[in-house]
């Protein structure tokens, strides 16, 4: 099959790219396009082109099998320059995405026509590097500086309807794009109108000071991303430069980001979601189709938990036994969606059909019916196998039961049901509704149906599910558990909040450990502390700073002080209370404290997690490498630029870990320090979790 075709339709040359699934632009679809123009040109009967795609989509980006290769001639520069410089109109005809190098290529057409559904954008600094084929250039002189810095620097889509009303697209279609084009193109050539290049039009007036304004929005919103402060410099350079120089500059500094360490991060993180979320020997196929939810519990996660259902339009029975908790949830839900329809998310039949398909109820035989129910009560193991025994006697036999549990065992919980092969672990990230990260859970006995159900409702519902094994807290949670303790513990020896917390940040976590507690409560950091006390060591049962700051009624930002104090606007500040409760506490325990540097606190959070990562990896609580990286890149805040734990620890070096991890055994003990079998393999062998 050919990637490029073209057929004549009147006087029309239509250029068809068929190169499935997302018609990328390869080597194939260059070449084929250099060809397909250049006959076009020499064509007497063919007065315009339109440039189309096959099947879902227009180009929606690079070819992926080519990153990190030798680029192949011709260059997408090379082909767009040849498109732009045609004498005769071209038509880009845009369905579905426009993505990357595809909007690159549509730039580079004289004119645009686009379905209105379809979606536009230059989402390459996402993946650590920039458009590479003047696609900065030709965006500036279309929608001007403000909105090309935007797109490009932020990597965000914007709609078909917002593309027209920015100058980015001269029409849009309602139905077949194609022909539209191709009846755009006529009334071209009816009304005498010949090429419009882009690269000839002028960049319209801005303001100067609107770059200083997007490198401080970006650096606040993208702190530590090289890509977005490379679109500004290119942006910037292409305002006062001739256009082909701007060009030129623009595909020297992508070739200057595409061999960096930090697009090599973030290609790995865009590839190891596609691996975590297809778990093997989980076909889609056996997935049962979920046309009827419930969920049990109607606090937080409940209420977040059926809004995803309901955002995704699946019904929801929602049960709770306390009345007002549930009419709290009820009028949480609605809220959410009245102010969803006031700042434009949707639409008021959609916020009717969503509140419509609610059903609230105080009685489990509502339940009947339900392909699958979720369980999100209180964590507590005795609690839970209560609710989960009513929930299997009300439903049918092959009906799906999910607990939303954080940490607890999913075998335990199953163990008292008639049938435990229905039972999963579906542990949500609050809040629900809008957090992505999803872990499925498999328990000793849940069927491939079971499990296959959750992944399939995972990505129904938009998140990034990932399937885990069953173990204290899990993936994300169990390796939090052991930097949670790190933490704790340098405060005991000689660190403060506001300490730990920077060093954390400008690794590029959006938050510190103890800003995180504070924002989460520390009520429930402290029940959960409670809650696995009898687990605990010596040294951690004794380490009480937290249940110090808790007795004395600050619970963090929800009573404006924890870790911090915080003001009306919940703005941070340091409180010398705090630092004077840690220094007494140590005294009082006869911890003599000492001054402890930015790079001990890095090194011991960072490495204590991915120790725990990989003992995780060993006992098969984890499939793979990139399952702990996609968990902890979407659930957890580790900065995507550095591709997550376990490619981090990849770059720092197995050897290098396992001298850190005995330096700190010699202080702490190998009760806290003892390097995993794994590791040391790695570090003896000099491979990584990624050694091909």
């Amino acid at each position: 099959m050919q990637a490029v075709s073209s057929t004549l339709s009147g006087n029309i040359r239509v250029i068809i790219i068929d190169n499935p699934p997302v018609n990328a632009t390869s080597q194939a679809v260059r070449a084929g396009l250099m060809q397909a123009i250049e006959q076009a040109g020499a064509d007497a009967a063919a007065q315009a082109v339109v440039i189309a795609c096959a099947g879902a989509t227009f180009v929606a980006g690079a070819d992926i099998k080519e990153f990190g290769k030798p680029p192949l001639d011709p260059h997408l520069s090379v082909v767009i320059h040849a498109i732009e410089s045609s004498a005769k109109p071209v038509v880009a005809a845009i369905h579905g995405n426009a993505l990357g190098g595809g909007l690159e290529l549509a730039l580079g057409c004289h004119y645009r026509v686009a379905d209105r559904r379809a979606r536009l954008g230059l989402p390459e600094s996402t993946l650590g590097i920039i458009p590479g084929a003047g696609g900065i250039p030709r965006l500036l002189r279309l929608v001007g500086v403000e909105r090309a810095l935007d797109m490009a620097a932020g990597g965000k889509p914007i709609g078909a309807a917002e593309a027209r009303e920015a100058g980015l697209v001269d029409e849009l279609a309602q139905d077949d794009v194609r022909a539209a084009a191709i009846t755009f193109a006529e009334r071209l050539l009816a009304q005498g109108r010949g090429a419009r290049r882009t690269r000839e039009l002028p960049v319209p007036a801005f303001d100067p000071g609107v770059f200083d304004a997007a490198r401080a929005r970006f650096q606040a919103s993208h702190r530590g991303q090289l890509a977005p402060q490379a679109c500004m410099d290119v942006a910037q350079h292409g305002v006062s430069a001739d256009f082909d120089e701007s060009v030129a500059h623009g595909r020297e500094r992508f070739r200057e980001l595409v061999a960096s360490p930090q697009a090599a991060a973030l290609r790995h993180a865009f590839f190891a979601e596609r691996v975590a979320t297809k778990p093997a020997g989980l076909p889609a196929e056996d997935a049962a189709p979920v046309r009827k939810a419930g969920v049990v519990g109607a606090g937080t996660m409940g209420t977040g938990i059926a809004m995803c259902l309901l955002n995704a339009g699946i019904p929801v029975t929602l049960v709770e036994q306390n009345e007002k908790v549930l009419a709290a949830s009820v009028e949480t839900i609605r809220k959410t969606y009245r102010n969803d329809v006031a700042k434009g998310r949707i639409g008021e039949d959609t916020r009717e059909a969503r509140c419509n398909a609610l059903a609230p109820t105080l009685e489990y035989g509502a339940l009947r019916g339900c392909d699958l129910v979720v369980e999100a009560v209180f964590e507590d193991m005795d609690v839970k196998r209560q609710v989960l025994a009513a929930i299997e006697e009300v439903l049918e036999p092959d009906a799906i039961i999910a607990s939303n549990t954080s940490f607890l065992d999913i075998d335990a919980l199953a163990a008292g049901l008639r049938r435990p092969e229905n039972v999963v672990g579906m542990h949500f990230f609050s809040p629900a509704h809008i957090m992505k990260l999803l872990e499925n859970v498999r328990g000793a006995r849940s069927s491939p149906r079971a499990l296959a159900s959750a992944q399939a409702l995972g990505k129904r519902l938009g998140k990034v599910a990932v399937m885990v094994g069953v173990s204290d807290g899990f993936v994300g949670n169990r390796m939090l558990a052991r930097r949670t303790r790190e933490c704790y513990f340098m405060l005991e020896e000689g660190a403060l909040p506001e300490q730990v917390d920077r060093v954390l940040r400008e690794f590029g976590f959006p938050m510190g450990q103890f800003q995180l507690n504070d924002l989460a409560g520390l009520d429930v950091a402290w029940r959960n502390r409670q809650s696995r006390l009898h687990r605990l060591s010596e040294r951690e049962a004794a380490c009480d700073i937290l249940d110090e700051i808790v007795a004395s009624g600050r619970l963090g930002q929800k009573t404006g002080a924890g870790f911090y104090t915080y003001d009306e606007k919940r703005n941070r500040s340091v409180d010398p209370a705090i630092s004077d409760l840690i220094v007494r506490n140590a005294e009082r325990r006869g911890i003599r404290r000492r001054a402890i540097s930015d790079d001990e606190i890095l090194e011991r959070c960072l490495y204590a997690m991915i120790n725990e990562g990989a003992r995780i990896l060993e006992e098969g609580v984890a499939s793979r490498p990139e399952d702990i990286d996609t968990i902890w890149l979407n659930g957890y805040g580790f900065p995507r630029f550095r591709g997550g734990p376990m490619f981090h620890a990849d770059q720092v070096g197995a050897a290098r870990i396992c001298e850190r991890i005995r330096h700190y055994a010699s202080q702490a003990g190998e009760a806290y320090w003892t390097p995993s079998p794994l590791l040391l393999a790695q570090a003896r062998d000099g491979s990584g979790f990624y050694s091909r």
